[in-house]
């Protein structure tokens, strides 16, 4: 069955990563990967949390949701209490951008990422990983500006994409009739220096073989390089912001 727009198995959906795209946020990207559009903002606060108080070492931490017309039938909206989907979403994109964090050159300051899906259609989970990579970059080039920060604080970049096996095919960057009918199913996350920080992975009322996860790793990697490459084009753009 061929895929949509006619993509090769190992072909990324087209991406966009456009910066500024709010005013008032320090860090603001909208991604675009396909048709699954996702709103990453980097917030960035004086002081820690109370747990990390006089530490003399910063913090990093993610928020996700689906805003309710983003999917085909209305979604609620999380007011009082987190479904267990978002939570451990909004926990991935957490843990892979602190990954890539240097906590003591970022001093005693806070950066709130809030990656909110406009548009969902597969894989939206790594866009808001890609996504809120450039949001944080921006953010910590706003703190610098200020004489906030004291270092240098991100060690390298970081993305994310999703890979799987779909009628026996493993493909790269999944869109949701391919993820709702895959086989197997993984999220990727990788560092510039070609070091997996998250790997999610199932078969769905499938096996797979360790053939079957080499290649999906290196599949998962090859996307990943060229998502690194989109990041790179992005942040070297001037942002324009709305006026």
């Amino acid at each position: 069955m061929p895929r949509a727009n006619n993509r090769r198995a190992n072909q990324l959906r087209p991406t966009e990563i456009q910066r500024g795209f709010t005013k008032h946020a320090p860090g603001s990207v909208l991604i675009k990967t396909g048709d699954t559009h996702v709103l990453c903002t980097a917030s960035f606060e004086a002081g820690v949390p109370r747990w990390k108080a006089g530490q003399g070492t910063g913090w990093v931490t993610a928020e996700y949701d689906m805003l309710p017309a983003s999917t085909s039938e209305r979604r609620r909206r999380n007011r009082e209490r987190i479904d267990g989907r978002t939570q451990e979403i909004q926990r991935l994109i957490g843990r892979a951008v602190r990954a890539v964090v240097d906590f003591a050159a970022l001093g005693e300051n806070t950066i709130q990422l809030d990656c909110d899906v406009l548009q969902a259609d597969g894989g939206t989970r790594t866009a808001a990983i890609t996504g809120a990579y450039v949001a944080l970059c921006d953010a910590v080039a706003f703190g610098r500006k200020k004489g906030l920060i004291p270092g240098e604080p991100i060690r390298e970049a970081i993305a994310a994409v999703s890979v799987g096996r779909v009628d026996g095919r493993v493909m790269l960057d999944l869109d949701y009739a391919e993820d709702s009918s895959a086989e197997v199913d993984f999220n990727v996350a990788m560092t510039a220096s070609n070091q997996f920080v998250e790997v999610q992975g199932s078969g769905e009322g499938a096996t797979f073989t360790r053939g079957d996860l080499d290649r999906m790793l290196t599949l998962g990697a090859k996307g990943i390089r060229e998502l690194l490459t989109a990041q790179t084009q992005a942040l070297a753009a001037r942002a324009r912001r709305r006026r």
